[in-house]
């Protein structure tokens, strides 16, 4: 496991135990595979499925009259979650400077979209920029924590990565382009097809077990967006947050922000990318007759 905490190299290694009888081959170790699949999933999902737990609680049973406005409840439960996440070594130090720069950009681009009225906030608490209460950082944040997490939990590896200063411009006009085309020509779907364009070729190596899946990473964002965009519907029906069509009577949100989310995803994949610069798998340069890449060389994609 690449760049693993304390704690999970601890847990690694009971897992390698318990899973050292299980067959290399048929129904059982096809079993093995998916639950550990799953298991990691739910691991690097951590941050993330607690956040959203604390808001589901707080729709269901914050009272209304409590001293503590509800969303300022919400940002000292998120301070809290980061900070356990550190304390008991979920997350490591280089990790946390990710989710900070997700932090920032996140909430920078919440003041504006509030601003702009494409959502809206409850207006109490006063842990809160204008209109935006703090805790909604760390729902970006949320996302930037399974990235960094699920990167090094399945020893991603990558073949035919796109250069990371091309993936840097397109990011950027990305992130520019969620805020001008307020007044502007949107220009989601050029993006949309650069993005095709430029990751088309790119698969995914992600080390399960014992097995190594290969996915095309279009594929990959695709199916991350897809699962935001349902937590997003859990957070708007528990009142997190709410769209304009969303004022009066919840539902659910509208099907176009998985665009939104399949662009944010981009952010957030070149952010990492920079922290943990995508790699060839060693294992498949050691079958082509290579050597697995020298720590000290330059990435794939610079």
């Amino acid at each position: 496991m690449q760049r693993a905490t304390s704690l999970e190299r601890r847990v690694d290694a009971t897992a390698r135990r318990l899973l050292r009888a299980v067959p290399t081959s048929g129904f059982r170790a096809g079993l093995a595979e998916f639950v550990v699949f799953v298991l990691k999933q739910a691991w690097a999902c951590v941050f993330g499925a607690a956040l959203l737990v604390v808001i589901v609680a707080a729709r269901l049973w914050y009272p209304d009259d409590a001293a503590l406005a509800r969303n300022d409840a919400l940002t000292i439960a998120a301070v809290l979650i980061q900070v356990a996440m550190l304390v008991f070594r979920l997350e490591s130090g280089r990790e946390l400077w990710v989710i900070v720069l997700f932090h920032i950009t996140g909430t920078a681009m919440e003041l504006f979209k509030t601003d702009v009225g494409s959502w809206a906030y409850a207006a109490d608490g006063i842990l809160r920029i204008g209109g935006v209460p703090l805790f909604s950082g760390f729902m970006y944040a949320a996302v930037g924590s399974y990235m960094v997490r699920v990167y090094r939990l399945f020893d991603l590896g990558f073949t035919r990565y796109p250069r990371r200063w091309v993936t840097a411009v397109l990011a950027a006009a990305i992130y520019v382009n969620f805020f001008t085309h307020h007044w502007w020509w949107d220009a989601r779907w050029v993006l949309l097809a650069a993005v095709v364009v430029l990751w088309l070729p790119t698969i995914m190596h992600a080390r399960v077990w014992r097995r190594t899946i290969r996915l095309p990473l279009l594929a990959v964002f695709a199916g991350v967006s897809v699962f935001i965009y349902l937590a997003e519907n859990i957070g708007t029906w528990a009142g997190a947050w709410a769209y304009p069509d969303q004022a009066d009577v919840w539902q659910p949100v509208s099907l176009s922000k998985l665009s939104s989310w399949f662009l944010l995803m981009i952010i957030s994949v070149v952010l990492v990318a920079w922290v943990y610069p995508p790699q060839v798998p060693a294992a498949l340069l050691e079958n082509e007759g290579g050597r697995p890449p020298d720590p000290g060389a330059p990435p794939l994609g610079r």
